[in-house]
């Protein structure tokens, strides 16, 4: 069995969404300074590095971070290579059998560098996210900051997959992850009151007992 960190660092030199809080980091407690423990105090946004994106994040009255269904992040997977493409349409997942892998990570960079935004980046073309809610999908990853253009205000994709209950990760780091099938584990934190939340996601190379 092998495991894949498949989050990007996060820290006060991850880059964020323009606009959006920078991550920073103090300290409550040191031990330099006499206390008996170091304590650490993070102040960010919650879409910071590799995250997941509960539905309140663009529907008001959807689901928080803490209410998403935990099942949705665990389970097998399938990572696709889709670099070189500005969009992904519905071919990407021509031959996917969701019965089988039903969440879907796409690579869509050569090369993730945490401390960048990313100028330009692939996106999720609508048809492609109804493909997936219509095929029963549970979860789509990208390694994209988002599933929509970055100039978009309507969040199509996003909608698309909310409305078929597909999960949405993005900001994965799969550089060294080969395309093939996994077994994800990349739960939420319990915010009760956050649209989203940062996520330590991982991928298994092997046969894990964790169901479909």
């Amino acid at each position: 069995m092998r495991i894949y960190d498949i989050s990007q660092p996060l820290g006060t030199n991850t880059a964020v969404w323009p606009g959006d809080r920078r991550v920073e980091l103090s300290w409550t407690m040191r031990r330099e300074r006499g206390d008996a423990v170091n304590v650490a105090a993070v102040l960010t946004t919650v879409h910071a590095g590799t995250h997941a994106d509960g539905f309140l994040h663009f529907l008001d009255g959807a689901a928080a971070a803490a209410e998403m269904p935990l099942d949705a992040y665990i389970g097998r997977c399938l990572v696709v290579d889709a670099r070189g493409r500005a969009e992904l349409g519905a071919d990407t997942v021509a031959d996917v059998d969701f019965a089988r892998t039903p969440r879907v990570l796409f690579r869509t960079r050569d090369e993730v560098n945490a401390s960048q935004f990313p100028p330009r980046f692939a996106h999720v073309a609508p048809v492609l996210a109804r493909r997936l809610a219509d095929a029963g999908a549970r979860l789509l990853g990208t390694d994209a900051p988002s599933v929509d253009p970055l100039d978009s205000k309507t969040l199509d994709a996003h909608h698309a997959l909310a409305a078929g209950r597909v999960a949405i990760v993005e900001n994965l780091l799969l550089d060294d992850v080969a395309a093939g099938e996994y077994t994800l584990v990349a739960l939420p934190l319990r915010l009760v009151e956050a649209d989203s939340s940062p996520v330590r996601a991982v991928l298994i190379e092997g046969d894990v007992a964790l169901g479909t």
